[in-house]
Parts: structure tokens; sequence; C-alpha cells
């Protein structure tokens, strides 16, 4: 077969890449520093003005928002998978050390309190993700470090050092000295929120120069840690009395909220304290919204209240958690973090055990789901793996199920074609790991997702590219993609094909060649929803959130996995399971 091989053309994304990993081969720390020069030669499109004299406001949110807030004191990075390897490095009390957390980025990371900070990782994704951000970080750090020399600006933020907010007309004032527009930077002032003042104050005390050291980064390194992370899981399913080698498994890569939501009823069952809580709640915008969606008559209730539910946990924590685990487990749904390696929420549903008349009405009526209680298969869904950790997680789980019967994928993507919040679906995926390009059966078309969306767009037949890191992109990048109909650019999808042709092929998958995966005996389902635009200035997640406007083609993609999984399962069942039983 002829094949015209997208070919990026980007060699400046090349030498960084090669610049940091030969970097991180040394067993000593490395400066960001000596980053810095192929960082800005790269011209990301995510750091559009990296070279600039003034802040690049979107790059700096965007680092910021994947990075937790003590990144403001940390000077020492620590890289690795698993606790011992942390340990044997002299990190002795490394379990010790506080779990913080980013706002955009699920991921495994302890602070020891002073200045250190340890991140563990699951693959080689986590590092062309990590490099980048902390680059693009430490950069714009130094840009409002020299901005904030200026003694007006310093004696403008003083008086606000112990709290309290500036008056509008400072603000401004600021944001002209740190040359920003005012909206960038009250966006900037949203992220940091009470620390606003006293992190520009940091900022203007000295420059950012932080070091950076991989304690453990090799192939078998990430496979013991996908191993460890298998038995943890399977110890924790054994104690309810689940064997995965001996069950039918279907496959989800999604978020940890979305199915167990749809699933469980909760929010409905809830509804009338949710309703209490956004009555007290400071945005009042909320409510509105709520009265709105009671007033009209084609508007789904269901969405709203699971992000309400989502911001209640938030706030009300232990109490309400501690209530609907202990439904959770009566509905066979077992969460399973993983304690001693990466961060990776595991979520495995027990089909037979649920309850069809708690389920979100949008899944089906609750007599044409009976069947299901027969069921012994089970749903393991894994919370967004990065990049090449798909391949990992995605093996190891098709190595230890007793039978796959569908690989099924959700998440976010940046769209060339398309706008924020539209649905794409791929059934081309070229995949810049492997250099394969992947052609299969999407078992999604646009008719399975848009009933449950009211707004955006749902653009099936898509040509998607799985490229190595969010930052790894230039305009010359996507433009040659672009000519060549891909439109669609995420993280995941390669190395998830190449894990899917490895569990029914007998070799390992090939490199740089067409794969046709039509023959693969299970289902294979991708929905992504638009969450960039990044040929556009200021269209990421840097430069906003999806927030409540995400919901819903989260939603929508979560819907139409489940209900895929319902049809299948049912099937199979009145295929074998219910000659050998009474009519019901």
């Amino acid at each position: 077969m002829d094949r015209t091989v997208p070919r990026t053309g980007s060699e400046e994304i090349e030498l960084y890449m090669r610049t940091y990993y030969s970097l991180l081969r040394s067993t000593d720390s490395i400066t960001i520093e000596t980053l810095v020069e192929s960082h800005l030669a790269m011209r990301s499109s995510l750091h559009e003005y990296a070279d600039a004299a003034e802040p690049d406001a979107s790059a700096l949110m965007y680092s910021a928002l994947r990075l937790p807030a003590c990144i403001v004191a940390v000077e020492e990075l620590l890289i690795g998978q698993m606790e011992r390897a942390f340990v044997a490095a002299g990190y002795k009390d490394i379990a010790a050390w506080e779990r913080v957390y980013a706002t955009g980025r699920r991921r495994r990371t302890h602070f020891n309190g002073d200045n250190a900070l340890a991140f563990y990782i699951v693959s080689r994704s986590d590092i062309d993700d990590l490099v980048p951000i902390l680059t693009s970080f430490q950069i714009e750090w130094n840009k409002l470090h020299q901005l904030l020399q200026s003694e007006e600006l310093r004696a403008l933020l003083r008086p606000y050092a112990g709290g309290g907010d500036l008056p509008s007309e400072d603000f401004s004032r600021l944001a002209e000295g740190l040359r920003m527009t005012v909206g960038d930077l009250k966006r900037l002032h949203l992220l940091w929120a009470g620390d606003f003042v006293k992190n520009l104050l940091s900022i203007c005390r000295g420059r950012k120069s932080m070091n950076l050291r991989l304690i453990a980064g090799s192939l078998a390194d990430y496979r013991r840690a996908t191993d460890s992370w298998w038995h943890e899981l399977c110890d924790e399913l054994a104690l309810a009395d689940i064997d995965p080698q001996e069950r039918p498994v279907y496959f989800v890569s999604s978020n940890t909220h979305a199915l167990i939501n749809l699933l469980a009823g909760f929010a409905r069952r809830y509804e009338e304290s949710l309703v209490n809580y956004i009555e007290q709640f400071a945005e009042k915008s909320l409510l509105t919204e709520y009265e709105d969606i009671k007033e009209s008559y084609h508007k789904s209730i269901d969405n709203f209240l699971y992000y309400v539910l989502r911001q209640y946990l938030t706030e009300h924590g232990d109490k309400a958690r501690r209530v609907l685990e202990e439904e959770e487990h009566r509905l066979g749904i077992h969460r399973v973090p993983s304690r001693h390696g990466f961060e990776k929420e595991t979520q495995v549903i027990e089909l037979g055990k649920l309850e069809p008349r708690w389920f979100d009405p949008r899944l089906g009526r609750a007599d044409d789901l009976a069947p299901l209680r027969y069921s012994n298969a089970i749903i393991v869904n894994i919370d967004y793996p990065l990049g090449m950790a798909s391949y990992e997680l995605l093996s190891r789980v098709s190595q230890g199920a007793g039978r796959l019967d569908g690989v099924y994928v959700m998440g976010k993507a940046a769209t060339l074609n398309g706008r924020i919040g539209d649905m794409m679906i791929p059934n081309v995926i070229h995949d810049e790991h492997s250099q394969n390009t992947y052609l299969f059966r999407n078992c999604f078309t646009a008719r399975h997702v848009r009933t449950y969306m009211e707004h955006g767009n749902v653009l099936d037949n898509q040509k998607a590219v799985t490229v190595r890191g969010t930052f790894l992109q230039n305009p010359n990048y996507m433009s040659v993609f672009y000519k060549e109909g891909y439109t669609d650019i995420e993280m995941e999808g390669g190395p998830y094909l190449s894990a899917v042709y490895e569990a029914f092929r007998p070799q390992r998958h090939p490199v740089n060649e067409i794969v046709d995966l039509h023959s693969v005996k299970f289902d294979i389902g991708f929905l992504h929803y638009a969450s960039d635009k990044p040929m556009k200035r200021g269209q990421n997640l840097g430069a906003g959130s999806l927030s409540y406007g995400g919901v819903e083609p989260t939603y929508a993609a979560a819907i139409a996995i489940l209900r895929r999984i319902f049809y299948n399962e049912t099937e199979k069942l009145i295929e074998t399971t219910f000659e050998a039983l009474p009519a019901f």
C-alpha cells in the first residue's frame, strides 16, 4: 500500500527533546536554565511569546495550572516511578513528604515542606510533559521578576502583603506595569487566589533557577511501576472476591466521576441538598442556571447536578464522601488508588450489581437493562493516562484480563477545524511515538453522541494525530498535519492502539507502517472533545477553562460509552445465558 507519511519538518522540536533527554542521563541534577535556549528555538504554539520581553499570560497560566501551588518555593525537582527508587537515591523519608496537587494534572507529587518536589511518573510521556511545563514556568517567572524590579510596583504591592485585594485602580496600574491586560491579570489572580500578592512579592525577590534530577527512567523501571500498580489493584479486588482473570473486561479511559455519576444516581437522589448548597454559594450564576433549566423543557438537569455535586464534595469533603462510598460499594463500584507508585485511580464496576433504576435516564429504560443483573463482566475505568502510560497500562490490563471485550477512550484534544466544546470521532490515528498510522472501525459515529449535546458540533470520520507533548508542537508542525487532513490533536490514541494491536496479534506492534485494525474482534471507541484551538491565539486551557461548559461533551461521551457497553453485554447475555434461564 502506498503511504504518504505526515512529516512534521520540525527539527527544533527534535533538538529540544534530544537536549533534555541527553542531559537527564546524568546522575546529577541539571538546571532548567540549560533548556531555555532550545525551548525558545522550538517556538511552541503553547508558548508563542516565549522570547518576548512581556509575559505570555496564557503560557504562564497553562503551566501554573499543571504544577502544585508550592512550586513558588521549589528549587529542587525529582522525577521517578516508585517510592523505593527515591529511597535508593537517598530520599529515605519520601513517604512522609506532603502530598500536593495541581489543578490541571493528576500526577502523584510530594513536597518536603521546604524547597524540594518529587514527581511520580508512569512513562516517558510524563517527562515530555513535565520538562516543557517547568521550563515555561521558569521563563515566565523571570520575565515577571524583571518587571517587578520597578519600585513603583513594589510599593503598590507591599500594603497587601498580609492579605486583601488591590483596589481596581491599583490593579489596573499593576497590569500596566506587568505588561499584561487587566483580563489576563484577573485570571492569574483567580488562579493564585489569596496568594496572589504573596506570590508576586516572591517573584520580585529573586529569579527562578530550578534544578531537575531523573531518579529512574528506564523502560524496565516503567514496566516495574506498571506491574506494581496491577498487583496492587488485584490485591484490592481480591477482598471483594473479584478476579479480573476470570471476568470479561470492558476497558474505559475517562475521568473519575462521569461513569459513577451516571450509574449511581447520587445527584438526582440528593438534588434538594445540592439546591440548598447553590442557594448559599457565592457564585449566583449557578442558581440562575438551575432556575433556567427547571423552566425549560429541553434542557437536562442531570449534567448541571453532576457539576454541582463535584463542587459540593470538594467543600463538604469527608462526611459526604463516606456516605457515597458506602453506596458505591453496595452497587459494586470499587475505587482503587495506587498507594506506592504513580497517581492513578482505577475504578472497577461490576455490571451485575448495578441498580438500573438509579441510572441516568439517558442510559436507557430500567426494564430493558434488567438482563445486566446476570452479567459477571466488569468495567475497568482508568483515570486519563498521559501519552505512553496508555500503552503500558492497557498492555498490562489485556495480559491480566480474562477476556477483553472493548476499549473505549474519552478525553480532551485540540482541534484545527472545530470549536472548543465540539466532539471529534476519529477512525484514523497517526502515532508520533511509533510513527504508525492506525486504521480502525470506531464503534461510535455522530448519531451516538449528537442526542446528548445541545451545543457544539459532532464531527465523525476525523483523522487524529497523537503527539508526544502539549508543548511539543509549533505552527509548522500543525500546518503540515493540517495539509494532510489531520485536525484532531491528542496524546493517548496511538499508544492505546499499539496496545490493542498486541492484544490480538502474536507480535509487538510494528514501527512506521500503516496498521489495519479492522479485524480486531472487540470494540474500539474513541471520543475526543475539543478543549484547545492551538492555531488561534489564546484558545487553550491556559487562556481559560472548560469549567461548566466542559460538562456537556464529557457526559455525552460517557453516556455513549455506557450505552455501547450495555448493548454489547445484553446481546451476549441474550445469546448465551437466557436460554438456560426462565423467562422474566
